[in-house]
């Protein structure tokens, strides 16, 4: 690696991951065994010994913009993801298997967090912080830690990290493919379509008979009257008591007295 890509990345965590020496085949061949068996600490290894793999696969994506160490950090995730899976069986070395893994990682966090919505820089790196403190305690638990853990490592209280994950959104295009060869389908096509609900509108047709079956307990006047009142016709404008005065050419005191007596009639009919 060139001296100036160093520069790139955050010095302290290059001279970290330079202590970790590479595995022999073997040797990742019986860490994955460990693993498998739920060794934390062979996981750890395998992970911390790869490490600058990562940062070999991030420097393909420095054309694009997107923060180098953040490309890093998302890698890592896809190479503990790998180490979990990964089996000494399979007849190839770790970083095969590893690469494809890590790949994925980064080009999601590219579609989907890459100046898609502006955040504030604060905000921002919060959220850097936290990904870099689950990325910890994943590796270190062989798990992903809960809120309450993840809150404590930060050293913040739990309402303020459910407040900072309003902000750790993803964006996805409704076109996105989701599946593999035919079975695969649009991510807009797995939406559920809340245009239109069959017990919505039954209830609302139920609903509109009722009101018209209990209209048609008032008197003619009282029912056109709260008829135009409560805009049962749904006009772009509701009538006003001056306007129905007009229409039925009465005052409009009068009109608001006709108004309390079918409201009233009604509420006996209802009660009944």
């Amino acid at each position: 690696m060139k001296a100036n890509v160093y520069t790139e990345i955050d010095s302290v965590y290059i001279s970290q991951i330079k202590r970790f020496p590479l595995l022999s085949a073997n040797e990742e061949s019986e860490l994955a065994h460990r693993i498998a068996q739920g060794d934390r600490a062979a996981l750890e290894k395998l992970v911390n010994s790869n490490l600058r793999l990562v940062i070999t696969v991030a420097l393909r994506f420095t054309k694009l913009s997107a923060p180098l160490m953040d490309l890093i950090q998302e890698g890592n995730m896809g190479l503990i993801t790998a180490a979990h899976k990964f089996n000494g069986k399979y007849g190839t070395r770790f970083s095969t298997y590893a690469y494809p893994w890590i790949v994925q990682y980064m080009i999601r966090y590219m579609k989907t967090r890459v100046a898609a919505i502006v955040i504030p820089n604060r905000k921002d790196a919060m959220l850097k912080a936290m990904h870099k403190a689950r990325e910890d305690l994943t590796l270190e638990n062989g798990e992903a830690p809960s809120n309450s853990e993840l809150a404590e490592y930060m050293g913040i209280s739990e309402s303020a990290l459910r407040s900072l994950l309003k902000y750790d959104f993803s964006v996805s295009s409704l076109d996105m493919e989701v599946g593999d060869g035919e079975k695969a389908t649009s991510l807009g096509d797995m939406l559920p379509d809340t245009t239109y609900s069959p017990e919505e509108q039954y209830m609302i047709r139920e609903e509109k008979e009722e009101v018209r079956s209990l209209l048609g307990t008032l008197s003619a006047n009282e029912s056109k009257v709260l008829w135009y009142r409560f805009n049962f016709a749904c006009d772009e404008k509701q009538k006003t008591l001056r306007d129905l005065s007009t229409l039925f050419g009465i005052s409009p005191e009068a009109i608001r007295q006709t108004e309390i007596r079918a409201i009233r009639h009604l509420r006996r009919n209802v009660a009944v």
